[in-house]
């Protein structure tokens, strides 16, 4: 099985994505699934995703490569996210064809909460008020990243805490239901079906 993850900037986002979607495989049973995260072409932001001209190009150069596409841009507070990628999920679905799939989801509020809540964060720190933060990279992993001294590290600490967080992926879906959670259901659908 080879899993696209598309990102909205691959620079940082990959080593969120990468240790964590392949820790999510080997628990639906599935550890020779191959995860690659798209880096060409680099979209570029959350708009940039979300246009159907952009995904149908990733589509079309990657099909007949890739089992399943998995969209993964941020919340952002933006509370009409889910209704427009449903939306995409209904049109690249049909696109696809029987030979593949696509998901997508929003991390709620971006993908660095996923990290946060696979790790032991601060005890001043209450998982409800990271939870709810829309800005949690400014607010709370740049500064987790830079009290364990991993700051000026690749991506800004994302590298190491995102294998540190993909090893505790089930807390990940208990601690994101919304949206992680939500997105490993529907991943193991397709692997099951």
């Amino acid at each position: 099985m080879r899993i696209l993850v598309i990102p909205e900037d691959f620079r940082k986002d990959q080593y969120i994505l990468k240790p964590i979607f392949s820790r999510l495989m080997r628990t639906l049973g599935r550890s020779s699934a191959k995860v690659v995260v798209c880096q060409d072409p680099r979209l570029g932001g959350v708009n940039e995703a979300l246009k159907s001209e952009r995904l149908r190009g990733i589509i079309e150069r990657y099909k007949g490569m890739i089992d399943l596409f998995v969209l993964c841009v941020d919340r952002d507070g933006e509370v009409n996210r889910r209704q427009r990628l449903d939306e995409i999920e209904a049109e690249f679905r049909a696109r696809c064809g029987a030979r593949c799939d696509f998901v997508a989801e929003n991390a709620w509020e971006e993908l660095e909460t996923w990290v946060l809540a696979g790790l032991k964060l601060p005890r001043e720190w209450e998982w409800e008020a990271v939870r709810a933060e829309v800005h949690v990279k400014e607010q709370y992993f740049d500064d987790f990243a830079e009290r364990r001294g991993l700051a000026a590290t690749p991506g800004g600490g994302r590298k190491r805490l995102g294998n540190e967080a993909a090893s505790h992926v089930r807390t990940i879906r208990q601690k994101c239901p919304e949206d992680f959670d939500a997105l490993a259901g529907r991943i193991e659908k397709h692997v099951s079906g």
